[in-house]
């Protein structure tokens, strides 16, 4: 049985975004580019050529992932029957054993930001988190130990 691959609105959004930009705008560009270099002559030492190939690549890999990826995930949405419990896509705010709060937000693994505090469903933290109510006391089993 294949796992279900969860995602946010948000982040389904953000995803199809960037495929519609690559495709649409970054790729036209980028061939234009290539086609330009091309007409200039020798393309073993052109720089601009080479790149611009370079870069076609990527985006046709990236655009084949998007694609595919795409097509298997679930958005999923907030129920309002989740109100005081961590669900999936939910902010959650954690004090430790010193008083120190932290702020979360559990999203799915294509998502996941530690620069905004976004962390997987998969990581350990979001596992021990999820049906948890407000008050709740958890223990997260980190790599140094207990928390």
């Amino acid at each position: 049985m294949q796992k279900k691959n969860y995602i946010t609105r948000e982040g389904y959004l953000n995803l199809n975004h960037e495929l519609k930009y690559l495709w649409k705008e970054e790729r036209p560009r980028v061939t234009q580019a290539v086609s330009d270099a091309a007409a200039l002559g020798d393309r073993s030492e052109n720089a601009e050529y080479i790149y611009g190939k370079r870069r076609l690549r990527e985006i046709d890999r990236r655009v084949r992932f998007l694609t595919k990826r795409l097509e298997t995930l679930t958005i999923v949405e907030p129920h309002p029957k989740q109100k005081g419990t961590v669900f999936f896509g939910a902010w959650v705010k954690l004090e430790d054993e010193s008083g120190n709060l932290h702020i979360y937000r559990i999203v799915g693994s294509d998502e996941f930001d530690p620069k905004k505090n976004w962390i997987s469903i998969n990581s350990p933290v979001a596992k021990a988190l999820i049906g948890h109510k407000v008050d709740d006391e958890i223990a997260v089993i980190t790599p140094n130990g207990k928390v």
